[in-house]
């Protein structure tokens, strides 16, 4: 099975994470932060990732560190699991609904980090709960992408007033994503891609 166990001491955060991609969807997670507690929660159900998270932070200060620190540890996790990335699918794309928003995401686990994050009409009219913000999702999304080696495409149409039926179809899309991408094809010898490496 394709596990992997990440810690990440700095003077702002201790983050501990386990990562089982070829899990049943089971979850601990505690991060300080609640809703980012449940999107990860709805991440892994979704995406059948079995994950073990905690989280500590100077949350008085800003929950901007420890919501950019989890997504390097999350994405540092998944490319450790991946390992060379032999035999697996590399793409995936989903898209959820959640009353009137449609999200849609679209990785290529390639070794090259892109991220872009585009929303339609709308607006977020206020932050969500412990002052979470769309601004905050992007610095998470961007982050993962980064440490993952990931090309992370989001779209949202259109944007809710409210940040949690905004963010709660992205967190199942990208789970739904993430899980084909790094399903193993029993048709694919070796690395998918034509370099025959994927760092």
């Amino acid at each position: 099975m394709r596990k992997s166990q990440v810690q990440r001491k700095t003077k702002e955060t201790q983050i501990q994470l386990k990562l089982n991609l070829d899990g049943s969807g089971k979850s601990k997670i505690d991060t300080g932060i609640g809703i980012l507690d449940h999107l990860l929660e709805l991440f892994c159900f979704h995406g059948l990732f079995d994950l073990e998270l905690s989280a500590k932070g100077d949350l008085k200060v800003g929950l901007h560190h420890t919501n950019e620190d989890i997504g390097i540890v999350l994405g540092q996790a998944f490319k450790n699991a991946l390992a060379d990335k032999k035999s697996i699918r590399r793409f995936g794309s989903a898209s959820v609904p959640m009353e009137e928003v449609v999200a849609t995401v679209t990785v290529d686990i390639s070794g090259r980090d892109y991220f872009e994050l585009k929303t339609a009409t709308g607006t977020v009219s206020s932050p969500g709960e412990d002052g979470y913000s769309l601004k905050d999702a992007r610095h998470f999304f961007e982050s993962l992408a980064k440490h993952l080696g990931m090309n992370l495409n989001i779209k949202i149409d259109p944007l809710s007033e409210d940040l949690h039926t905004t963010l709660e179809p992205v967190f199942k899309a990208l789970g739904l994503a993430l899980d084909q991408a790094t399903q193993i094809d029993p048709r694919r010898k070796g690395v998918p891609s034509t370099k025959g490496v994927i760092d």
